[in-house]
């Protein structure tokens, strides 16, 4: 490990990665709903009208608030938009609705100047606050660095004394997308670049004694999401601060990948007891955002009514802290992604190889290969063959139950031990053990041996007497209240021997009977997002194994695979990077997207953003691998990577201008060959 990253260690993220607890933060009041300190996490959401449209926009407010929202953000890209905000603001409180307003700034310091006096809070971003992005490469000596800083510091003081003046609060909010070229240049496109971003604006306002702030770090990559906040945390600690933290990931998307995305980033945060406030952005209406929100805190609190405590927090501005302690292997640097080493099973699972996916059919009709299509695998009787799709399971799990039907070549088998020992032909099955059945003078003779554990096993006698060889696979199952922390810490267990084992996590979700179907469907995709995507971005986990009774094998699949895609650890679909709309957008985006993913949802690998407007378009798309970016009414600009490669063409044709550039790359494939 580097000194850098040894340096980093010695800071701490989170008060506990064993058991839940929320991290200390600084109240800030935001009208009168205050945020951090004892308040529960916030829910916020942002419109997506045209500001000037103030009914529209007061109507749309309304729906946000009715849905869960306790903020609602509205763009001010203007003076005029700012100035706007009073009269959307006066009819809010004409018909009786308080809800504090938050005005999004990003360009125009004037307009954050009249918005600050009219509304709750002002979000800015540092990139472009005081900087345009450029894409320039700039070698600044550390005199020039400094006179930037100060050039900022004037840009950026007067609201500062504006919001003191008001009491209004700041929320000083950076994108991964939009690094100013300085930042970019000393720090490059990196999480320590996005706190460094942040870092500048909150030291100017404290010189300024105004405390009042609010801090993001949001990006459309939840692994470059989570290592940004926790660096944040880590750097806000050791110069004495507890800013409240707004969670978000930024362009998220629609539908499920929207969700999981959304909830890989945004989970694994409050996991660790960080966040103060949510929004979860989606290519939607937004008041289709609220109880998504909603949905993710609530597991919080009520793990804290399970746990008979309330959430107790001491008030602390943030001088007194002292660095938080807990025990991290040198081997486990938070602020960088390293996949966990084990060895490769069977050239099958662990190694380089991507993480498997487990799924369980031992309650399904045995008698009908059909059963495999939500699989994956496409039987075909008149061919009598199956065809493979793009999200084909690896293993699939019978129990003790033994289909009637030939089944794929390439799908591995697995089956409780004893029922494994009757099989006569065990070429493409696997037995899945008990620790004890296991130890025990068992046969041990397949390829791929897993057994069945739960993290406390670890430390116990049956554990230490494991014969191990390199058939052996672990399938880790937790029932504790903070799971993904249980099995974090078998993990760092694992390490700590130095064991190589692979491992398949595996999580079990029971809904209720009288809950609907869409809410089971949505709740499976948070809460496995959250506790399985919590240990990938960290590189724990060889394969993912989710059980959920109530849920159809598609839709559990589906999101496996989501959860894969979300962690960047197995791509197996098209990725797009949607914005979730907002005034500055020149084009209805949700029908845009949905226009553009029905032409190149086949393209697996792929990443296509699809942004609004130009504010944080190229720099988020920096990520993908295409750009389509509104840039004026009925103007769209095409972006290969950062690169505009065709500027303002009308969006009548964009579409298929933008196929023609990923035909020219070669990365474009006919539907009908695949």
């Amino acid at each position: 490990m580097d000194m850098d990253a040894v340096k980093l260690l010695q800071g701490r993220y989170c008060n506990s990665l064993t058991e839940y607890s929320r991290f200390v933060t600084r109240e800030v009041n935001i009208g009168d709903v205050p945020m951090g300190g004892n308040n529960p996490i916030r829910i916020q959401s942002m419109t997506t009208t045209d500001t000037m449209d103030t009914l529209g926009t007061v109507e749309q407010t309304i729906r946000m608030v009715n849905a869960g929202c306790e903020y609602v953000r509205i763009t001010a890209p203007s003076i005029k938009e700012a100035q706007n905000l009073a009269e959307i603001k006066k009819q809010l409180r004409a018909r009786g609705y308080t809800v504090p307003l938050v005005a999004d700034i990003h360009f125009t310091p004037n307009a954050a100047e009249v918005a600050a006096r009219i509304v709750e809070k002002v979000r800015v971003n540092p990139g472009n606050y005081a900087d345009k992005k450029r894409f320039d490469q700039i070698d600044y000596t550390d005199a020039e660095y400094q006179g930037e800083l100060q050039r900022i510091y004037q840009k950026f003081a007067p609201l500062v004394k504006v919001c003191k003046e008001y009491g209004t609060a700041v929320r000083i909010g950076t994108n991964h997308g939009s690094l100013s070229d300085r930042i970019m240049s000393r720090y490059g496109d990196t999480p320590q670049g996005m706190v460094e971003s942040a870092m500048e604006f909150i030291r100017i306002c404290e010189a300024l004694n105004y405390y009042n702030l609010v801090i993001s770090m949001k990006s459309s990559n939840p692994q470059v999401m989570v290592q940004a906040y926790r660096l944040l945390v880590d750097t806000m600690v050791a110069e004495g601060m507890n800013y409240p933290l707004h969670l978000g990931v930024t362009e998220a998307g629609d539908g499920e990948d929207g969700r999981i995305k959304s909830a890989v980033g945004i989970g694994t945060l409050l996991e660790d007891g960080l966040g103060d406030t949510v929004r979860v952005s989606l290519t939607e209406e937004p008041e289709a955002e609220a109880p998504v929100a909603i949905a993710l805190v609530n597991r919080y609190t009520e793990r804290l009514k399970a746990k008979g405590e309330r959430l107790k927090v001491k008030e602390n501005d943030g001088k007194n802290l002292s660095p938080l302690t807990f025990n991290l292997l040198p081997a486990h640097n938070p602020y960088q992604y390293k996949r966990r080493h084990t060895f490769e099973a069977n050239a099958f699972i662990g190694g380089h190889m991507v993480p498997r996916v487990v799924v369980d059919l031992s309650a399904k009709n045995l008698k009908d290969p059909a059963i495999l299509s939500d699989a994956g695998y496409i039987y075909s009787p008149l061919l009598d063959k199956y065809n493979m799709a793009e999200q084909s399971v690896d293993f699939v799990y019978f129990a003790d139950n033994l289909p009637s039907f030939n089944l794929p070549g390439n799908l591995k088998q697995l089956y409780n031990y004893k029922t494994w020992l009757t099989l006569a032909d065990k070429t493409m099955c696997h037995p899945l053990f008990t620790l004890e059945e296991y130890v025990q003078d068992a046969d041990r003779s397949s390829a791929l041996n897993l057994v069945k554990l739960k993290p406390a096993d670890i430390g116990s006698d049956a554990f230490g007497a494991l014969p191990f060889d390199q058939s052996l696979v672990f399938v880790l199952e937790t029932d504790a209240l903070h799971g993904m922390a249980d099995q974090r810490a078998f993990f760092f267990k694992m390490e700590e021997l130095g064991l190589d084992i692979p491992v398949i996590i595996k999580r079990s979700y029971s809904f209720g009977a009288a809950q609907k179907s869409e809410l089971k469907t949505q709740d499976l995709q948070l809460f496995a997002s959250t506790d399985l995507g919590a240990l990938l971005v960290d590189g724990f986990g060889d394969g993912i194994w989710i059980d959920a009774p109530a849920i159809d094998t598609k839709t559990i699949i589906s999101t496996s695979f989501g959860i894969l895609q979300a962690t960047r650890s197995r791509i197996s679909k098209t990725e797009y990077i949607s914005c979730p709309s907002c005034g500055r957008t020149l084009f209805d985006l949700m029908v845009t997207t949905q226009m553009i993913r029905s032409r190149t949802s086949h393209l697996k690998g792929l990443k296509i953003g699809i942004m609004g407007c130009i504010v944080n378009g190229p720099g988020e798309m920096a990520d993908a691998d295409y750009g389509y970016v509104g840039s004026g009414t009925d103007k769209v600009t095409l972006y290969r990577g950062k690169e505009a490669v065709k500027k303002n063409i009308s969006s009548a044709n964009a579409l298929d201008e933008l196929i023609d550039i990923i035909k020219e790359d070669g990365n474009w494939i006919d539907p009908e060959n695949i």
